[in-house]
């Protein structure tokens, strides 16, 4: 509600053409697959690699060596496959800013951006709850890590198309 108190017309339906988007391209589907994928790889590969160097240890200790091993490279490879999650979820928000502005007008697109641009820089990041409601990306290691780009470089990409 405080998103349409915000904006006007034109940025509202650049938004739902965004969202619109985002279902006709089956974003929702297609994250839980990648999801799903990236964790059926870290699971087989931290018993693969635990399996692999439990065969070097001592018999009485090779059950918890490999124990803790496939704990550690779950963490390990768990952050690694976030990564590529983000980076594919980053990826579908750039395809569906796309598809908002064939739906409802490159202009009307950046100006829902732009939009949400002034909103997020309301929002108080020093309230950890507060905080999550940003939809801004975040700079240096930690991008690799969100979901969305930054709004900046979105806007960017939709004036250059």
């Amino acid at each position: 509600s405080g998103l349409l108190r915000r904006m006007n017309r034109d940025q509202i339906e650049g938004v739902l053409g965004h969202e619109i988007a985002h279902v006709a391209n089956g974003d929702m589907v297609t994250m839980t697959l990648v999801q799903g994928v990236m964790n059926a790889f870290v699971m087989f590969f931290a018993r693969v690699i635990a399996f692999a160097i439990g065969q070097n240890v001592k018999e009485e200790s090779r059950r918890t060596t490999q124990f803790f091993v496939t704990f550690l490279l779950e963490i390990v490879l768990g952050i690694l496959a976030s990564m590529v999650v983000a980076f594919v979820s980053r990826m579908r928000e750039f395809r569906a800013d796309a598809g908002g502005a064939r739906i409802a007008g490159r202009d009307k697109m950046i100006a829902a951006l732009e939009g949400l641009r002034r909103s997020t820089e309301l929002v108080e990041t020093e309230h950890a709850a507060l905080a999550t409601l940003k939809i801004s990306g975040r700079g240096g290691v930690l991008a690799l890590f969100s979901t969305h780009p930054a709004l900046e470089e979105r806007i960017a990409r939709l004036q250059r198309a």
